[in-house]
C-alpha cells in the first residue's frame, strides 16, 4: 500500500461501526440509482456490442456451458450468492487481528473503491445479459438453478426479497472488485503457498463466475478492477484526510490557564549597604565569644 502502515490496531467496535454505516450507504444507494430501464438496456446492449467489436464476448460460450451442464451452473449460482458477502468480511477480519499494521489502509481501500462503484450504478445503469431479451442468446442460470438455493428469479436476492435489490447495478462489477481486493490481501499478506494461490484463483473464479451465470459483462468486470485501482489511488489522500478530521475534532477547544509564574524570594539587602554594626533584620549574627579578629576579617 502507498500510505504508510499502522501500527495501532482501531478499536473493533468502531471499526464495525464505520463498516456499517459503509455497506448501508452502498446498499441504499444502490435502490436509489435504479434509473430508467429503457436507458439500463441500451447501455447493456452498447458494452455487448462494444465487446463483439473487440472479440471480447466470452460471456455466450460461458453461459451455454453453464446452463447445459448443471454440474458447472449450479456450483457456479452458490459462489455467485455467497463468496462476495463470506469472504470478504472474513479477509477483513483476519487481516485486523493477523495483520493490524495493513489493515487500516486495506480497509480505506475497499471503502473508498466500493463508494466510487455506487458513482458508476449512478451516472450508467445498466441491464445485465440475463435481464436482456430471449433474442440476445443469454440464460438467467440463477432463476433457471433456483429450486437448488435460496435465491428466486431475481439475482441473488431470497425469494421474495427481489424488489430490494437494484438489479441494473451492473456496471462496474463489484463482486469482481471485491474478489480482486481479497486476492490482492491474499497475496500480500498470506504466509504460505495455499493463501497465496487462493489470491490469484478467486478474482478468476469471480470473474468466470458473473459472466458464466450472466450477471455481468466482461467489460463490467474490467471496470471493476478499474475502480479498485482507483480506489487504490486514492485510498492514501482519504486516510490524510481522515486523520487530519480526526485530529481536529480531539484538540481541545480552549486554552488551558497556566500557573502563576513564581515570584523569586527578596534577596535579603537587595544590594543595599549597611553601616557598621547595623544588621539586616534575618542577618544571622556572630555567635557570643565570637573574636573581634575573625568578625573584622569577615567584613
Amino acid at each position: 500500500m502507498p500510505h504508510a502502515v499502522q501500527h495501532h490496531r482501531p478499536r473493533w467496535w468502531t471499526e464495525l461501526m464505520l463498516l456499517a454505516v459503509v455497506y448501508a450507504a452502498y446498499s441504499a444507494g444502490r435502490l436509489l440509482a435504479r434509473g430508467d430501464v429503457s436507458t439500463a438496456v441500451d447501455h447493456g446492449l452498447a458494452i455487448l456490442r462494444a465487446e463483439k467489436a473487440l472479440s471480447l464476448n466470452a460471456e455466450h460460450p460461458l453461459n451455454r456451458l453453464f446452463t447445459e451442464t448443471p454440474a458447472i451452473g449450479i456450483p457456479a449460482d452458490f459462489v455467485y450468492a455467497t463468496l462476495h458477502y463470506l469472504v470478504t468480511p472474513l479477509i477483513l477480519v483476519w487481516l485486523f487481528r493477523r495483520r493490524p499494521a495493513h489493515y487500516r489502509a486495506a480497509r480505506t481501500w475497499l471503502m473508498v473503491s466500493t463508494l466510487l462503484g455506487l458513482v458508476g450504478f449512478t451516472l450508467m445503469p445498466t441491464c445485465p445479459p440475463r435481464l436482456l431479451d430471449a433474442a440476445h442468446g443469454f440464460v438467467d442460470t440463477m432463476a433457471q438453478y433456483s429450486s437448488y438455493g435460496w435465491w428466486g428469479g431475481e439475482a441473488s436476492a431470497p425469494r421474495g426479497l427481489g424488489g430490494m435489490t437494484n438489479q441494473y447495478a451492473a456496471m462496474p462489477s463489484l463482486h469482481v472488485g471485491w474478489a480482486l481486493w481479497c486476492g490482492v490481501m491474499l497475496w500480500r499478506h498470506g504466509r504460505t503457498p495455499a493463501a497465496k494461490a487462493a489470491g490469484v484463483l478467486y478474482p478468476l473464479l469471480t470473474t468466470v463466475v458473473v459472466m458464466g451465470t450472466a450477471n455481468h459483462y466482461f467489460l463490467d468486470a474490467v471496470a471493476g478492477a478499474a475502480v479498485m485501482g482507483a480506489g487504490l489511488l486514492l485510498a492514501p489522500h482519504a486516510l490524510r484526510i481522515a486523520d487530519l478530521a480526526g485530529r481536529r475534532l480531539t484538540r481541545p477547544t480552549g486554552r488551558t490557564a497556566r500557573p502563576p509564574a513564581a515570584v523569586p524570594a527578596p534577596v535579603v539587602g537587595g544590594g543595599c549597604k549597611t553601616s557598621a554594626g547595623e544588621r539586616i533584620p534575618g542577618q544571622r549574627t556572630s555567635p557570643e565569644g565570637a573574636d573581634d579578629s575573625t568578625q573584622a576579617a569577615a567584613r
